[in-house]
This record gives structure tokens, C-alpha cells and sequence, in this order.
């Protein structure tokens, strides 16, 4: 497996259509694209030349702080560790950038994945479109 990251702003089509695959048509979220997607860094989790993760990756106002979002594997790539490694690029990433601390908005049957990863929730549940989510964080 290999991450590839975008230039800073570029969402890449696969991207996109890994994003709308898995937020859009697997679990009915109806606003996956935003306005942060323009002031973020986005890296594509490919296997054998093949764009099947995704994740985006922006800084947060709370200085060394950046925000990992719109994490998505395809169903049928799930449960090989591919989830992992967008994160630990992601950390990384954030790392190489002067972060100190990285936090998501998990959804919250994802949360022990999460927390597999290094996370800690924080703060109280919130709704996103009718799904619960709780934030977490990561020192680095």
C-alpha cells in the first residue's frame, strides 16, 4: 500500500469518488463536500495502482492542532489494516507540518477503531446529519 498526497487544496477525483461511494450512497450522508475540501491536504491510500482510502487533513484555529476528516476505505478493502495507514499518514502529515496534536469527528460505531489508532474521545456526542459522532484526539 502507498499514500499519496495531494498539492494543498487539490481534492482528487479518486478521492472524491471513494468519499462519495462510501459517505453518499453506503450511508446516506447527503453534505460530503464542503468548503474545507479547498483548505486541506488530501492523500489517496492506493494498492497495486489503485485508489481505495482516502482521507483529508486541515489545520485546526487552535494553533498545532489539524484536523483529520472524511476518512473512508471501500467496503471491500476494509479490515486490512488500510484504515490504519491513512491515519498514520495522516499523523504523520500533521507531524511534518508543526502539529502537536491531531483531532476527528468519529462516528461513534468507529470509535474502538479509533482508539486502536491512539485516539482519546473528548467533549460530548454530537449529531451529524442524523449519525452520532464524539471527537477525539491524538498527541503526536
Amino acid at each position: 500500500m502507498e499514500c499519496i498526497w495531494s498539492g494543498y487544496g487539490a481534492c482528487p477525483q479518486e478521492a472524491r469518488a471513494i468519499r462519495e461511494t462510501v459517505f453518499v450512497q453506503e450511508q446516506g450522508f447527503c453534505s460530503e463536500f464542503d468548503e474545507m475540501d479547498a483548505q486541506s491536504y488530501h492523500v489517496l491510500l492506493c494498492r497495486d495502482g489503485r485508489a481505495i482510502g482516502t482521507a483529508r487533513l486541515f489545520a485546526e484555529p487552535e494553533p498545532g492542532s489539524m484536523h483529520i476528516g472524511r476518512v473512508a476505505v471501500l467496503r471491500e478493502e476494509r479490515g486490512g489494516g488500510s484504515g490504519s495507514a491513512i491515519l498514520t499518514a495522516c499523523c504523520d502529515k500533521a507531524r511534518a507540518l508543526g502539529a502537536r496534536r491531531v483531532v476527528l469527528g468519529a462516528q461513534c460505531r468507529a470509535m474502538a477503531f479509533y482508539e486502536k489508532n491512539g485516539f482519546q474521545p473528548f467533549g460530548g456526542e454530537y449529531d451529524d446529519e442524523g449519525c452520532p459522532h464524539h471527537m477525539m484526539e491524538k498527541k503526536l
